[in-house]
């Protein structure tokens, strides 16, 4: 059998385990242990049998959005690689900001390069990505692992075992601190609120959009370095009103009016103390009231170090195996079945699924699962697919935006799914919808024997209706003004 990972089991293994389990489930972290001999856990924890099911037991159209075939029909889909550097992590700074290991579970990373539990919307922005076309965004979904329990050592393969959180980490996480503590530009996005874009504006108006995100980066670096912050807000908000009436003129000469673009020229420093939203321990297990903030301090203490099961071994709270790289990993925006969208404002954080579907019930929940040749179908059980047919993972997010916020408490409220024809609720807009399609070439034998599972929190004990994925969208406002585009034209775009 071919193995993307080598398991790294041996007679003397690093194990986790909860050495002063009430502190450690405080702080939503664990601590590690070295153990010599039998290891306490030596056994495999792998999904339950009854999660897994025959593809063809599935009937056509079984789970899938009426919305797919309504709508503007255009698409853009952005190249951003399958993980080749091998950026994993078990953070989630969308839902554990600053919670280092608040995830439980392993991350399979794509996009931005620095996310980690510190990231901050500047720590993002400033970073590099693997997406082809600059899209700095981060896209991340929980890994899915072989798990035989077989105990001897696996031969490496080319690409088998990820890097160690090493130096490059650990600076991208002492960027991101020092981001958050300093004060920060923000201004009000102007592509999600302009009309749709004539061709021939198009250029005319990515140039000033372009111009508009240098111009807050600049002012944004003259507050760090101490500049009075009324003075730099002040010339930023003419230089604002200058770019924003050439758009306005660009358009009104092909037609096409802004709405009021003037009133977008403000803006204002954000306070560095103002720690941001959680989930209110919807996804971790902290002491009662317990803020991230508070959590994060506690780590920061000592009371939960960096987890070195993941430098080493990538077992993560029973999530052990060898991890799958993916096959491929396509990322493609589309209508989500509304006639036209309006650009997603930039750090939009966008959540799919519910990592704790166990504990949460239902709602959240979305059917993932299928088999190349049957994406007619999904299922919220494990595939077993046919021979020469490989396990996808498709996960179709939210698309209706509240129009005013970037996340909400629960990080689900601003930005909810259409109806089944691809209406957003009352005051809500149709933004681009992103559908993330993973693959995976998983032996046959291994999905017959249903040896293969996704990583999740402990308590959700691998159940594939726990399958989630998360998304921050960093891309510059001329690139989403194309997204935009290509999607309300009806054309297919790559980049």
């Amino acid at each position: 059998m071919t193995r993307n990972h080598p398991r790294h089991r041996s007679s003397k293994r690093v194990t986790i385990v909860t050495g002063a389990l009430g502190l450690a489930l405080a702080v939503g972290a664990l601590a590690v242990n070295a153990t010599s001999g039998e290891p306490d856990r030596a056994g495999a924890d792998p999904a339950d049998k009854s999660f897994f099911l025959d593809i063809n037991k599935v009937p056509k159209g079984s789970n899938l959005s009426r919305t797919q075939n309504r709508g503007a029909r255009g698409t853009f889909t952005v190249d951003c690689g399958r993980n080749e550097n091998g950026h994993f992590n078990p953070d989630n700074f969308i839902a554990q900001p600053g919670v280092r290991n608040g995830a439980q579970h392993l991350h399979d990373y794509v996009g931005n390069l620095s996310t980690n539990a510190d990231s901050t919307n500047r720590s993002l922005a400033k970073a590099g990505t693997t997406c082809k076309n600059g899209d700095k965004s981060t896209y991340y979904w929980p890994v899915v692992r072989i798990d035989t329990d077989d105990e001897e050592e696996a031969p490496a393969s080319s690409e088998a075992a990820a890097p160690t959180e090493g130096e490059d980490v650990a600076a991208d996480r002492a960027d991101a601190a020092k981001d958050a503590a300093a004060p920060q530009v923000e201004c009000p996005d102007v592509v999600s609120e302009l009309p749709d874009v004539p061709d021939a504006a198009m250029d005319a108006v990515n140039t000033e959009l372009d111009a508009m995100d240098a111009q807050v980066d600049q002012a944004d670096k003259q507050v760090e370095t101490g500049q009075d912050a009324d003075e730099v807000l002040s010339s930023l908000k003419g230089k604002r009103s200058a770019s924003l009436k050439k758009i306005s003129d660009t358009m009104t000469a092909q037609g096409v009016k802004p709405e009021d673009p003037a009133a977008l020229a403000g803006c204002a420093v954000q306070d560095p103390d103002d720690a941001g939203l959680d989930n209110g321990g919807a996804n971790s297990d902290p002491a009662a009231g317990e803020s991230a903030t508070e959590q994060k301090q506690k780590q920061d203490n000592g009371a939960a170090a960096e987890l070195p099961g993941v430098n080493d071994e990538n077992e993560v709270a029973g999530n052990d195996g060898e991890i799958q790289r993916v096959v491929s990993a396509t990322l493609s925006f589309g209508s989500g079945g509304a006639r036209r969208v309006v650009a997603m404002p930039r750090f939009l954080r966008v959540l799919y699924g519910d990592a704790k579907e166990g504990a949460n019930g239902p709602a959240n929940a979305r059917a993932s699962w299928t088999c190349s040749g049957f994406e007619d179908r999904l299922t919220d059980h494990y595939p077993i697919c046919p021979d020469g047919s490989k396990v996808e993972r498709i996960h179709a997010f939210p698309n209706c935006w509240d129009g005013k916020n970037i996340d909400s408490a629960n990080h689900r409220t601003h930005i909810v799914f259409s109806d089944a024809n691809g209406n957003c609720k009352r005051g809500f807009k149709a933004v681009p919808q992103l559908k993330i399609t993973l693959v995976y070439n998983i032996p046959h034998d291994v999905q017959v024997k249903g040896q293969y599972k996704v990583d999740a929190f402990p308590e959700e004990k691998h159940n594939p209706r726990s399958d989630h994925d998360d998304f921050a969208n960093v891309m510059t406002q001329s690139q989403m003004n194309r997204v935009v585009t290509c999607i309300n034209t009806g054309k297919r775009c790559n980049e």
